[in-house]
């Protein structure tokens, strides 16, 4: 970046004499731009977990379909989102709404610094609009909390006693075939010791859904010893805010006016549907700014 300075300021000088032109200096500032820009991405994710694949998981809060829609919404954005970025997004649970939307789902984002990425994104989002389920056409507030935590790969080591694993299996729902309705393959691990519970179904075999089920409970595990060296004492759990008025990170408003206003950095942005339909790295930077300030 510093030699790129140079040439720079190096080209200025000639460009004041009159020996290089107008573009020459901006495709040199451009490059220079450029590398400081990476640089500063590589300062604001450093931590050995941001270069990980992540799952993410989103759960509506409390106000039945209108929540449920809004987790749905939130589900899309971030698919859209890893497309744009060529990650894989692959759907490991669903848990449908009673009228619409979902009630939960878990995904998982793989792809370079997918986790330092979407670490931003834990906590509860809030939606202001006009229901769409409202035959009064009214206003509604609904919220919903997403919660982010990095896949642990294989040169990290977590044990877990067999014996501290309580496994239940179920029909899987949604789309694939007579298999899907008639074997039990959905399974769903709980670890005792921390009262962690995960559920996979995207598999067709139990044993995949219980291969997967078992990596995603390593990398929640992985989190919890992650946050104890950073000297965190709250558990994964107690972290997590009430998915309600007041503990929002980010206001997401549709009517009157729509805007994006994010909590935490104060960055407010005016194309609500842009952000919608993926477009987050401009929140996500602003956060990870301000993160790094801080730290």
């Amino acid at each position: 970046m510093q030699s790129s300075v140079d040439d720079l300021s190096t080209l200025y000088e000639f460009f004041k004499e009159g020996e290089a032109t107008e573009e020459e200096v901006q495709a040199a500032f451009d490059t220079a731009f450029k590398k400081m820009e990476d640089l500063e991405f590589k300062n604001m994710l450093r931590s050995k977990e941001d270069t990980l694949n992540c799952i993410l998981e989103i759960n509506a809060g409390a106000g039945g379909t209108e929540s449920c829609d809004w987790a749905s919404m939130l589900m899309r954005m971030y698919t859209m989102w890893g497309e744009k970025k060529g990650y894989k997004v692959t759907q490991l649970d669903l848990n449908e709404g009673d009228v619409a939307g979902i009630k939960s789902c878990s995904l998982q984002i793989e792809g370079e610094f997918a986790y330092g990425y979407l670490k931003a994104e834990n906590g509860v989002h809030r939606l202001v609009r006009i229901s769409p389920f409202d035959s009064n056409a009214k206003r509604h507030t609904s919220f919903a909390s997403v919660y982010v935590y990095p896949v642990v790969d294989d040169t990290i080591e977590i044990n877990i006693n067999p014996a501290d694993i309580e496994m239940h299996t179920s029909r899987s729902g949604g789309a694939g075939g007579q298999n899907v309705n008639k074997v039990e393959t959905k399974v769903q691990l709980t670890h005792k010791p921390t009262g962690i519970i995960v559920v996979c179904q995207i598999e067709r075999s139990q044993l995949g859904n219980r291969e997967r089920a078992m990596n995603m409970l390593k990398s929640q595990l992985y989190e919890i010893e992650m946050r104890k060296r950073m000297a965190i004492k709250d558990s994964v759990e107690d972290g997590k805010m009430k998915i309600e008025w007041g503990s929002q990170i980010r206001s997401y408003v549709l009517h009157p006016y729509k805007m994006v206003n994010d909590v935490r950095s104060e960055l407010k942005i005016t194309d609500a549907e842009g952000v919608l339909n993926g477009d987050l790295d401009e929140l996500i930077k602003a956060y990870l700014m301000v993160s790094s300030k801080k730290n």
